[in-house]
């Protein structure tokens, strides 16, 4: 079946999984959002426990899914892989450290004998719940800004910056999607945070901190946009594979593929009913709208990114390096291959759903917390 597909149809359909992977991957960094929280809303240590705990529920699907996105991407596109992780090292090993402290702080904060003691590890937490996304945010952004690297006749990258992947954090529209993904998460955190706590002080601290979250994620969400839409894009043409500078690159793109615009309408329209809801209709339910247009405005934008001739890795260095899904994806056959596990794809989307279900059949209570109650207490 998949092997009479084209591999330009491949490519373009290990595109679309990638862009999805990365978009359930955003949603899922409610789990860092909620993380970076814990003392803002909880004013307890029992409360602060609460928190923890209903976060403690859901850590692994944000790191599965990481590792996931970070799989699929290595074997679909390999040499983003290798230019990225290779050259960038610095920006991802900062990432990557943000995660594992992440996964000691739930394995061992509530252990006997913890000579660290729950505030390190609380701190180990917020860490990871401010710098994941943020850092998330940043590198996203230089699929639209660039980065410094060439690539030779060889398909061999050098980077070009001895910042090696940390100078992204010096270009102020990186730093804004970076700094809206940050309050994002934090956003779904509270909504999340609402919809499985069965408590009334957290709930209305939660609500109550919406606004606080909402007016700084607009902020630099539409400067991310404003810019996005009026800047000059990176243009290929298939049949020379040249690469070309495009007024308004990113703009036409929305416009000449109207399902992503749309999409892209209806995630933000979502976002913002979802966060509505939950602040003035009293709803425990906007998680749901909010997530789910998270889900569709990032996996817009990663269309747009690497769809319609677009270069998704654009070199700021050498303009002719830079990374298109045709040039940097992996044989058709593998592509093609690999498509038939793909198809495993809505079985675990399935399973996560039951399991999510499951787990959080019974809402987080003090009475649970406090040990009266059989269950793991991170």
């Amino acid at each position: 079946m998949f092997e009479q597909l084209s591999h330009l149809a491949l490519q373009h359909y290990w595109w679309a999984i990638v862009s999805l992977l990365a978009a359930i991957l955003v949603f899922l960094m409610f789990v860092q959002g909620g993380q970076s929280l814990i003392y803002q809303i909880g004013k307890t240590d029992n409360e602060r426990t609460m928190l923890i705990n209903t976060l403690g529920r859901k850590w692994e699907f944000t790191f599965t899914t990481l590792v996931t996105f970070g799989g699929a991407f290595f074997a679909s596109f390999p040499l983003f892989y290798s230019t990225s992780f290779g050259g960038a090292y610095a920006a991802w090993m900062v990432l990557l450290f943000c995660f594992i402290i992440q996964a000691i702080s739930y394995e061992y904060r509530s252990k006997p004998n913890n000579f660290l003691g729950k505030k390190t590890f609380d701190a180990f937490l917020f860490v990871n719940g401010l710098m994941g996304p943020l850092l998330v945010g940043v590198v996203v952004g230089t699929f639209f800004s660039g980065a410094d690297f060439s690539v030779s006749n060889l398909n061999v990258s050098k980077w070009q910056h001895p910042a090696k992947g940390l100078e992204a954090l010096l270009n102020i529209y990186n730093v804004s999607l970076g700094l809206a993904v940050l309050f994002l998460a934090r956003i779904l955190g509270l909504l999340y945070f609402i919809n499985t706590i069965e408590s009334e002080s957290l709930i209305n601290q939660s609500r109550k901190h919406l606004i606080y979250n909402v007016i700084p994620f607009l902020l630099f969400f539409f400067i991310f946009l404003i810019r996005l839409i009026t800047k000059d894009g990176y243009a290929y043409s298939s049949e020379f594979l040249k690469v070309t500078m495009e007024p308004f690159k990113y703009f036409h793109n929305l416009i000449q593929m109207p399902i992503v615009l749309i999409l892209f309408l209806a995630g933000v329209v979502a976002v913002l009913w979802g966060i509505y809801s939950s602040w003035k209709n009293a709803s425990t339910e906007g998680i749901w709208f909010t997530g789910g247009g998270t889900i569709l405005v990032v996996f817009s934008l990663f269309l747009i990114a690497g769809y319609n001739n677009t270069c998704y890795y654009p070199s700021n260095y050498d303009l002719q390096s830079s990374l298109t899904i045709q040039n940097s994806s992996s044989s058709k056959f593998t592509l093609a291959t690999m498509s038939y596990v793909s198809l495993l794809v809505p079985f675990v989307l399935a399973y996560i759903w039951y399991a999510w279900k499951e787990i959080n059949k019974k809402k987080i209570t003090e009475t649970e917390i406090s040990g009266d109650s059989e269950g793991h207490i991170y």
